[in-house]
């Protein structure tokens, strides 16, 4: 278990102690944000890593089915994953509640990097699990990570929420990432709509949803995809199956919907990061 922030410098803090919260397999608050790691095997070691950042909705994060089990499915393919978690933004410790699981994500994605020669694996072949478009760098506090580059090398989404548009939000997501007093101002809601944010330097990104999602629409993974292709991300690729609604699992998924960790293992390989 690695702490991601130096004690007295972890940014966008009040100072306020905040200790864990955990219940039903899911994690309601995080007092330090932390990354666990998982290791591969040495006999199967490919050098690639990807940071899982489990969903929950910017409420909670379901770290044991998705984070854990998605760790466990990567170390049986060589890769080497990091397990975040990150500060919700309703954390009473918080300043500025839609900025904070960025940082924290960043700052994960610049130790691992940095730590690269140490842990024995590629600095250039590290992805995530649940990523933003973020182009600013939003985890500097003055240490020698800040030099450290913080966007990932790919990208696997599965049933994100992207959009902060009315049309197709999660408007749950929305509410608590924004806030209630900011959530209706378009302007703050268009910066953190991750579709808009996207441009040439983004990492190709593979997405995965399923048509029957009754939380997420798959129309966010839709305008995602439009947007890194429309910036000639090309290598990027989206998937949407007819059924799985919104917790996607790795095992036990109905119909086609089953093949998808065989299309992310096939498309990690076609675009060269896994090898």
């Amino acid at each position: 278990m690695v702490l991601l922030w130096p004690e007295g410098k972890m940014p966008n803090s009040r100072g306020v102690e905040v200790h864990d919260s955990i219940a039903r397999q899911r994690i309601w608050m995080v007092g330090q944000p932390r990354i666990y790691a998982f290791m591969a095997t040495k006999s199967e070691q490919t050098g690639t890593s990807v940071l899982v950042i489990p969903g929950g909705g910017y409420v909670k994060q379901a770290y044991e089915t998705a984070g854990i089990t998605f760790a466990k499915w990567l170390n049986s393919l060589g890769i080497n994953a990091f397990v975040l978690l990150h500060r919700n933004p309703a954390s009473p410790d918080v300043e500025e509640s839609s900025t904070v699981p960025t940082m924290d994500a960043q700052r994960a994605i610049k130790w691992i990097r940095s730590n690269a020669t140490r842990l024995g694996i590629d600095p250039n072949r590290i992805g995530v699990m649940g990523c933003s478009a973020v182009a600013d760098d939003m985890a500097s506090v003055g240490d020698s990570l800040d030099s450290v580059a913080f966007r990932p090398d790919f990208a696997i989404l599965v049933s994100p929420v992207i959009s902060m548009s009315d049309a197709i939000v999660h408007r749950g997501s929305k509410l608590c990432l924004l806030g209630k007093d900011r959530a209706s101002d378009k302007t703050f809601a268009d910066r953190w709509s991750m579709e808009l944010q996207v441009n040439a330097q983004n990492p190709p990104s593979l997405m995965i949803h399923a048509s029957d999602d009754p939380a997420v629409s798959p129309l966010n993974s839709v305008r995602f995809y439009e947007a890194l292709m429309s910036n000639g991300v090309k290598k990027s690729s989206l998937h949407i199956f007819p059924f799985g609604k919104h917790s996607i699992a790795v095992r036990n998924q109905p119909g086609s919907t089953a093949h998808w960790p065989q299309i992310a293992e096939d498309w990690m390989r076609e675009i060269g990061v896994l090898k």
